[in-house]
């Protein structure tokens, strides 16, 4: 491997090197080979890489820098420092390779994990192993305990415990049963599951994390894109400063043109911006493999720089800040006993499809009830359902649906909608028995996210296109500080601008389709990555794989660290480059020193960058 490559080339220039030194006295020839073959194995890679810059682009690089620098000691005497310099600039480019093929190794491991077989159930009831991606949306497949999943899928047949981190984040591993979504990638336990295929090969959840991480490496940073621009306006400079050294000195200064040419290529060393460049690349793969280990995906590492500047966290609210799953809140009985009533409302509701019904049999059904044969059951679009149990006619549906509303029930209903929850009531004959409360549950975690933003001093907002009262009740119980209800799609980009205008820039999280246009619009587009859209997914910045709002807060901190450490490297950087030079120009600063502390400085760069994988 590439890595290895350098590496190895690196320690055997270093070994010729010490060898050439070592004879030096009393083989001069043999020596001065030996240090030809140093700067040619070591030398190559980087001389490759310069020269292509130089042909390809017409541009000076550090590469250039350093194996001109050897050159030019070596055409004044210097074989030794000339070959030390290849030595320690060559290990020091290995390492540099090295160090980040390990701060991506968390991303690129993805790729592993999908199988390239898969056992399919063929028509005649038949098992064959089959390329995996030849399955097609609705192929049943089997996978044994211990096998990895070829495909995204819903079980049809079995239980087992799914090792999903890789995928969600999820630290443990989560128990799947008949009618859960498993994915491609993510390692069955010890169950045999039969799984429907729902996505081809080229949509599953693996497959668009692939994809991402292609993105990550392709996209080059907005401070990296300023430090490559910058390397080349520098580059020049330091080699026409280089060159007036040279001849200078010795005109003016009654310099030798050997030491002259000597401190020329010192200061060529030293002020090379090997360490500058270095500051940024390994600490922006680190911050990104770090979050890809917690479930958070970036699409770009730009983003992992413009978290820190958000001033305003927007949320959407179904899906997002809630659940998205509607359940019974409470129950209000009137008249009859309140096990009888569940009873009654879930054996109505078990023919419907309205997630108001299923919450409805869910509750009963967490209750143990025993579930009652129907005579007749008629739905009633947009009001409820009637039906016949036991010879009584029983309806149950939105309060309009009933003619004679007492005070009490009147009352009661109005209190559980200031709550912003619907209410659901059930009678028979004309009369009211009980009332249901539902609501969508708020996320475990989005209080706590949300009162730590707060401390931060980044406001929480809520958009939504559900009903106000609705909206401000949820927004009360998560502590949110502006709401903005009965938004349409394009109202929701409106609030971004909005908001953004009036207190800095915004990062926006949803995962409906209609979430979309206001992602694509703010600063940062944040997409629940189990329950989001297709389109949600595409367009979002940043992807939480697990759904899980808390990793919000860490993009932040994630944020602001990467910015400490790329401020601490790049004034060290500065700050070594200057010191070096101020010793060359005090004529205090030898060839191998100037060498050892200007590598030095670049390995240490890349070694701070690599704590943020912590």
């Amino acid at each position: 491997m590439k890595r290895y490559g350098e590496l190895i080339a690196a320690l055997s220039s270093g070994l010729l090197t010490l060898i050439a030194w070592k004879i030096d006295g009393s083989q001069h020839h043999v020596a001065i080979t030996l240090f030809i073959l140093a700067y040619v194995i070591g030398g190559y890679v980087k001389a490759k890489e310069g020269w292509f810059t130089l042909i390809q682009e017409r541009e000076l690089d550090v590469n250039f820098l350093m194996f001109f620098a050897a050159i030019g000691a070596a055409s004044i005497g210097y074989w030794m420092e000339g070959a030390l310099l290849i030595f320690i600039f060559s290990l020091s480019g290995a390492l540099e390779t090295y160090t980040l093929a390990r701060s991506e190794r968390d991303l690129s491991s993805l790729m592993e994990f999908k199988p390239d077989q898969a056992r399919i159930y063929t028509n005649q009831g038949i098992e064959k192993m089959i390329p995996s991606e030849e399955l097609k949306i609705g192929d049943i497949i089997v996978i044994k305990p211990g096998e990895r999943i070829p495909a995204d899928g819903t079980i049809k047949q079995g239980d087992s415990s799914i090792e999903q981190a890789m995928i969600t984040g999820e630290s443990i591993p989560v128990e799947r049963s008949v009618g859960d979504e498993v994915y491609a990638g993510t390692l069955n336990g010890t169950g045999m599951l039969v799984v429907e295929v729902s996505r081809p090969t080229e949509e599953t959840l693996l497959a668009k994390i692939m994809k991402r991480l292609e993105e990550v490496r392709l996209e080059v940073p907005i401070s990296q894109q300023r430090i490559e621009r910058f390397e080349k306006f520098y580059a020049k400079a330091v080699v026409m400063i280089t060159l007036l050294l040279i001849v200078i000195p010795p005109t003016l200064l009654s310099w030798t043109w050997s030491d002259s040419l000597y401190r020329a290529m010192i200061f060529l060393v030293v002020a090379s911006p090997c360490a500058l460049v270095a500051s940024i690349m390994p600490a922006l793969l680190s911050a990104i493999s770090s979050g890809a280990r917690k479930g958070l995906l970036y699409k770009n590492g730009t983003q992992v720089e413009k978290m820190a500047n958000v001033r305003v966290v927007a949320f959407d609210k179904t899906g997002t800040l809630t659940q998205g799953k509607i359940v019974v809140t409470d129950l209000v009985t009137f008249a009859n006993d309140s096990h009888q009533l569940i009873q009654y409302a879930s054996s109505i509701e078990r023919g419907s499809e309205h997630p108001i019904a299923q919450a409805i049999v869910q509750y009963g059904l967490d209750r143990d009830v025993t579930l009652l044969p129907l005579t007749t059951m008629k739905a009633r679009a947009g009001w409820g359902v009637e039906a016949e149990i036991s010879g009584e006619h029983w309806q149950i549906g939105k309060p309009l649906m009933f003619s004679s509303l007492t005070d009490e029930i009147q009352e009661t209903i109005t209190k559980y909608e200031q709550q912003g929850q619907t209410v659901v009531l059930i009678g028979k004959e004309g009369h009211i028995y009980g009332l249901f409360a539902l609501q969508d549950q708020i996320r475990p975690e989005a209080k706590m996210v949300i009162s730590e933003l707060r401390k931060r001093g980044i406001l929480t907002a809520m958009l939504t296109g559900d009903q106000h009262i609705t909206a401000e009740a949820i927004a009360a119980e998560a502590g949110i500080d502006l709401v903005f209800s009965e938004l349409l799609p394009d109202q929701k980009v409106a609030c971004i601008e909005k908001l953004k205008a009036l207190h800095g820039e915004v990062a926006m999280i949803g995962d409906g389709i209609n979430d979309a246009p206001a992602l694509a619009k703010a600063q940062v587009g944040i997409a629940m990555g189990k329950h989001g859209s297709d389109i949600t997914l595409e367009t979002a910045d940043i992807v939480l794989m697990n759904d899980n709002l808390a990793q919000i807060s860490h993009a932040i901190t994630m944020s602001h660290r990467l910015h400490r450490v790329v401020k601490q490297n790049l004034l060290f950087a500065l700050a070594v480059i200057l010191c070096l030079i101020a010793a060359n120009f005090m004529q205090s600063m030898t060839l191998p020193l100037g060498v050892i502390g200007h590598e030095g400085s670049t390995l240490l760069v890349i070694l701070n960058g690599l704590r943020l994988l912590r």
